[in-house]
């Protein structure tokens, strides 16, 4: 059992997440052997004022997680395959998480390459969340697993250098509160994710 250590981001309250979310960006986090320093992150509250949020309407078996304690993953499959994780914060009983979009790989280089081998450039290989996880190899039994206190198969650990600047934008891919600007980034950081805007499918014509 690890010792339990407590960070800044983790004792910010639940309506502070987008500070959080920023003093996330540069920490690393590894798993099974790479390292992924975080270059982009984006913020989601729970406190009913963010439709874009899983735990907008509240609490449930799928989104607990999200209300407490501060430290923790919270994982989620998209289109029945693909793994993202977002580490929650905020005081217990009150939900908020950050989502990790895009990190570069700062260590187990080589593993990484093995575990994305269409990525072209290694500046690809954890440039978005669900590739991100593949590189950590890292999924949903990663769910309610503690990044901090050396319990979980994850470890969070600060930066080992002052980030540089910090650029703001809307969120990618939500259906709701698409101009929200809690998505961070390192400012020209190669390893950072193309921005895209949810785009709602056109249902045919009636004929």
């Amino acid at each position: 059992m690890g010792g339990y250590v407590t960070f800044g981001w983790m004792e910010l309250p639940a309506e502070a997440v987008d500070v959080a979310a920023r003093e996330l960006l540069g920490w690393r986090l590894t798993a099974n052997g790479v390292t992924v320093r975080l270059t982009e992150v984006e913020a989601y509250s729970g406190l009913g004022e963010d439709p874009a949020s899983h735990a907008h309407r509240g609490v449930t078996h799928r989104n607990a997680v999200m209300f407490g304690p501060a430290g923790r993953l919270y994982v989620y499959q998209i289109y029945g395959m693909h793994f993202c994780a977002n580490i929650v914060c905020g005081e217990q009983g009150r939900a908020a998480a950050v989502l990790l979009r895009a990190g570069e790989v700062v260590d187990g280089l080589e593993i990484a390459r093995s575990r994305r081998p269409a990525a072209r450039e290694d500046v690809g290989l954890a440039a978005g969340p669900a590739k991100l996880m593949q590189v950590l190899d890292l999924n949903r039994s990663a769910n309610d697993t503690s990044v901090v206190d050396g319990t979980g198969p994850a470890t969070l650990t600060p930066p080992e250098s002052t980030v540089g600047m910090i650029e703001a934008g809307p969120r990618v891919g939500v259906t709701a509160a698409h101009d929200v600007p809690w998505r961070f980034w390192l400012a020209g950081d190669p390893t950072v994710s193309a921005y895209r805007r949810h785009t709602p499918k056109k249902r045919p014509a009636p004929a």
